[in-house]
């Protein structure tokens, strides 16, 4: 069973990255401020070039940070010694997008390759690598090489290798970007269940909002190196604050729609003077038809311009977007309804040219 708890087990504390470039300095990271639980499935999202990768890395001072720190589990990682720090860095293993496996052993070998790089003698290591691959559903794999195996089992292999020295942590470097969507969920469906059964904490960095909202019980955003929102999965997703927040959130399978003196057939549009609304269904709003009902009430229509229900920390959640009549009145009259439903009524721009 899972120990997620508010128990701090990573503290990020004012962590800025610089590197040296042929055109100067380049800032990767800028006084990044975060905790992380102990227990919990983290989710660190950003774009293509936000930072997020090298936030992973000075996770475990495999890039040291040009200012902060890292303390985790009690150690500060900025004070340890070489010998120390590599012995910490045991405590903390990663997966990565391409598997890194080595390609001239089989999957035993590579499962045992970092407890014989430690010390432990082949056999021991050995009889440590097929529990690990029993865990991952490759018991029958063993002796394959990586070049015999599919995408999602070479995933499973480096997530069993990852395993091996019973690790603190694990750090999933966009571990499903090179996965089919199928394939992708096992892999998640798998790493939620060594959550659940081991209590590792697990860090997920991706571009994917789909991943954090599978299995991530928390998640922090970053964009051009600076923490723009951070909270619980569910919070964030309702209530996104921060322009980066709702683009990732708000953007998803969305196209804009265009202002319109009137309506266009088969083209997404809005009558002029209209305002445009975001509303959050959860699992206790989801059974009375209220906008249907909405415009009984107001005898005026709206204008359905985007809806869909997720799967949120395993609850079924939805969001619609709606245009609203020209009629400041009327619009603030539905506005009104359904707030009175308990729903979750913001006014959104983003979508709108």
């Amino acid at each position: 069973m899972s120990i997620a708890n508010d128990e701090t087990f990573i503290q990020i504390k004012n962590l800025s990255k610089t590197f040296e470039s042929k055109d100067g300095q380049v800032e990767a990271l800028r006084d990044i401020n975060l905790s992380i639980g102990r227990g919990t499935i983290y989710g660190i999202i950003g774009m293509s070039g936000a930072g997020k990768s090298t936030l992973v890395r000075c996770l475990n001072f495999l890039e040291k940070p040009t200012e902060g720190t890292v303390i985790m589990d009690g150690e500060d990682l900025s004070e340890l010694k070489d010998f120390r720090l590599r012995e910490k860095r045991r405590d903390c293993s990663m997966i990565f997008q391409h598997f890194n496996l080595l390609m001239q052993k089989n999957v035993l070998d590579n499962v045992c390759f970092p407890l014989t790089i430690w010390g432990m003698k082949k056999r021991d290591a050995k009889v440590r690598a097929r529990e690990i691959l029993k865990i991952v559903g490759l018991t029958d794999k063993e002796k394959a090489y990586p070049a015999q195996l599919s995408g999602g089992q070479k995933q499973r292999v480096a997530i069993a290798r990852a395993l091996a020295g019973n690790p603190k942590i694990l750090l999933c470097d966009e571990a499903t970007s090179a996965l089919d969507p199928q394939t992708t969920k096992s892999i998640l469906k798998l790493l939620k269940d060594i959550n659940e059964e081991f209590g590792i904490t697990i860090v997920i960095i991706t571009h994917e909002m789909s991943v954090v909202r599978e299995i991530c019980t928390h998640v922090a955003i970053v964009d051009d190196g600076n923490l723009s929102e951070h909270g619980k999965v569910i919070d964030v997703f309702s209530h996104p604050k921060t322009k980066e927040a709702k683009k990732l959130i708000l953007g998803e399978g969305r196209e804009k729609v265009t202002w319109s003196d009137s309506d266009s057939e088969g083209q997404p549009c809005l009558i002029k003077g209209g305002r445009v609304i975001r509303i959050v269904f959860t699992e206790h709003s989801s059974f009375e038809p209220v906008i249907a009902n909405m415009v009984l009430d107001s005898g005026y229509p709206v204008n359905i311009l985007y809806a869909n229900t997720k799967n949120v920390g395993g609850i079924a959640h939805g969001d619609m977007l709606l245009g609203l009549p020209g009629d400041e009145a009327q619009a603030t009259k539905m506005i009104a309804y359904l707030k009175s439903r308990g729903l979750a009524v913001e006014e959104v721009t983003d979508y709108v040219e």
